[in-house]
């Protein structure tokens, strides 16, 4: 069952979403330590999802479509702002050579932003952690909380990855400005496409 835990964690990890689009553009505009502290943040904005799955909060979240509606919009928005802010280079993902602090504090929070106001993660949360937690078993909770902890570190670990490989091509991409821009909408547009799914995604 840990094996099936492990393999399944990982395809959806792996699978290119917000948080890993998120990454890969750090790396590109801003380079391997922003890439890192992006994976960080991306992984860090699960932390609530999994608190809520853990305590039962998902159900309520489930439950009352009110609720879900308002997550979901917000993330929305939030989505919009990041594909505005890219199209126009500012913002996190604005291209930087020599990034201080505050860009730093930005790529956090931009990246802990983006999947706190993603209300499928908490559904997702709810969903899949109990497949490999048999009702009524001893100890269930730890083992639940010991099974998100491994998937948090699988999403930085691969996040981390990606954001890096990104960050490797950086130099050859910045010295062509035309690519530069080009990309740069590219993943405009994607965060706008995301905005779209997302606000038809129901529960």
């Amino acid at each position: 069952m840990v094996l099936t835990f492990l393999l399944t964690s990982l395809v959806i990890v792996a699978t290119p979403g917000t948080g890993a689009l998120f990454t890969l553009a750090a790396g590109l505009t801003r380079g391997a330590k922003a890439s890192v502290l992006a994976a960080f943040a991306c992984t860090l904005g699960t932390v609530p999802h999994m608190v809520a799955a853990v305590t039962g909060l998902a159900a309520v979240l489930h439950a009352s479509g009110v609720a879900f509606q308002v997550i979901k919009y917000a993330g929305v928005a939030y989505l919009l702002y990041m594909a505005w802010t890219t199209w126009r280079d500012q913002g996190a993902l604005g291209v930087d050579e020599d990034a201080g602090p505050a860009s730093w504090r930005s790529v956090v929070w931009s990246g802990i932003t983006l999947n706190l106001l993603n209300p499928k993660l908490t559904i997702f949360f709810f969903a899949f952690l109990p497949q490999f937690v048999p009702a009524g078993q001893p100890g269930s909770l730890v083992k639940m909380l010991v099974l998100s902890s491994v998937f948090m570190a699988m999403t930085f670990v691969v996040f981390a990855g990606y954001g890096l490989a990104a960050a490797a091509l950086r130099d050859k991409v910045l010295s062509r400005p035309r690519l530069v821009d080009r990309i740069r909408k590219v993943f405009a547009v994607t965060f706008a496409a995301l905005a779209g799914r997302l606000a038809v995604e129901t529960r």
